[in-house]
């Protein structure tokens, strides 16, 4: 009986795997080996809370709730998930990615309890479900923020005609800061925090820029 319950937790792991693959070609922060612990533990914490103790059934005034155990990964994964959240430049990240764990933990305990045909199903619906959301369709598409450095030529209107030409394309602009670097007064430095509108990514956003005459050089921060 214990070799169903090692192919239960296997199964689970090798779901999460999955779903963690997904996760790491996209760059986020939680990837392969997050998922599959996530999703190996929670198929774990499932078996034991359902079978961990048959062998105190016959125990006199006893009482015995299989749900507590489960119930607890529930909340240990919240909070877990709680930590990949984190606020950057007017931005929220790790949403996705604490989702996605918590859903993995989900899939573990439902292939833990036996449920195969649910939890693989479910690991299905959310690879496909990924894919689908990232993909470049504008009803799907939400605005992104961007930080910018620019290296523009020091003359009369070139920061206003950057900004204008910026918020004729829909770009908002976040943050704003021009200074003057060393002793060359003939270039300025512009950085650029943004927001992209929703179909506008930066595959268009650089040749757009690199149009703007008074542009010298553009530079993408790394979030």
């Amino acid at each position: 009986m214990e070799w169903d319950y090692l192919l239960r937790v296997v199964v689970a792991g090798l779901c999460g795997a999955l779903i963690g693959y997904e996760r790491k070609n996209r760059m986020k922060e939680a990837g392969i080996r997050t998922h599959f612990v996530v999703a190996l533990g929670a198929s774990l914490m499932m078996v034991i809370s359902k079978y961990g103790f048959q062998d105190q059934i016959g125990w006199s005034n006893l009482s015995l709730d299989p749900s507590r155990v489960a119930a607890q990964v529930v909340s240990g994964v919240g909070f877990l998930g709680a930590g990949m959240i984190f606020m950057q430049k007017q931005t929220v990240k790790g949403l996705t990615t604490a989702a996605g764990v918590w859903a993995t933990a989900g899939m573990g305990m439902a292939i833990g309890s036996g449920l195969y045909l649910l939890g693989i199903g479910v690991t299905l619906v959310i690879l496909i479900a990924q894919i689908v959301l990232h993909t470049r369709y504008n009803w799907l598409a939400t605005p992104r923020t961007e930080h910018l450095t620019m290296q523009i030529r020091n003359e009369q209107g070139s920061v206003a005609y950057v900004q204008q030409a910026l918020q004729a394309k829909g770009i908002a602009l976040l943050s704003f800061h021009v200074e003057s670097r060393g002793t060359d007064e003939s270039e300025l430095f512009l950085d650029l925090q943004i927001k992209l509108p929703g179909n506008f990514g930066l595959e268009q956003l650089m040749p757009f820029i690199q149009e703007i005459s008074t542009v010298k050089t553009i530079e993408v921060q790394p979030h």
